[in-house]
């Protein structure tokens, strides 16, 4: 018989860390508060909820690896803000954060959900923050609550 494995959406007693870039505080604030609200309206409690914050989304990288080899947290919710400016800088930037977040989860065995936001202009970040396509805050708190779960499930011998 098949069996399949799905992590439930319940915050209650998860432990996760949201590592936040300061950089485009304007948008990465309204993630920030997106993915917080979301947990607490999924049963988490905000003292079981770590904000740590960094200067930019290059900064995230270290910031995520030093949490996740804590060994506190059920998952790592990363959140940024990188728009395209005149350069090629934001081509390099966002592969190397995104492939980034992706090893330090899979070498660290925590689940890293990623709510670093990779635009063309400001506008577009303002519309993934909260108006009209969401909050990609919210939707990588949603992500890591289910992987933290599904891991648990997964951990589990036999």
């Amino acid at each position: 018989m098949t069996q399949t494995y799905e992590g439930k959406m319940d915050a209650k007693g998860l432990k996760l860390a949201v590592v936040v870039s300061r950089f485009n505080e304007f948008v990465t604030d309204r993630l920030l508060n997106g993915a917080v609200d979301t947990i607490t309206r999924h049963n988490g409690l905000e003292k079981d909820i770590d904000i740590i914050k960094v200067p930019g989304s290059y900064e995230l990288l270290f910031a995520v690896k030093k949490a996740a080899e804590r060994g506190k947290y059920d998952a790592i919710i990363a959140l940024g803000a990188i728009i395209r400016g005149q350069t090629s800088h934001y081509e390099f930037l966002s592969s190397a954060v995104i492939s980034g977040l992706i090893t330090i989860s899979l070498d660290k065995n925590v689940p890293v959900s990623s709510g670093v936001l990779t635009t063309e202009s400001l506008e577009q970040a303002i519309e993934r923050a909260g108006s009209k396509a969401g909050n990609r805050g919210s939707e990588a708190a949603l992500s890591a609550i289910e992987m933290a779960n599904l891991t648990k499930i997964l951990s589990k011998k036999g």
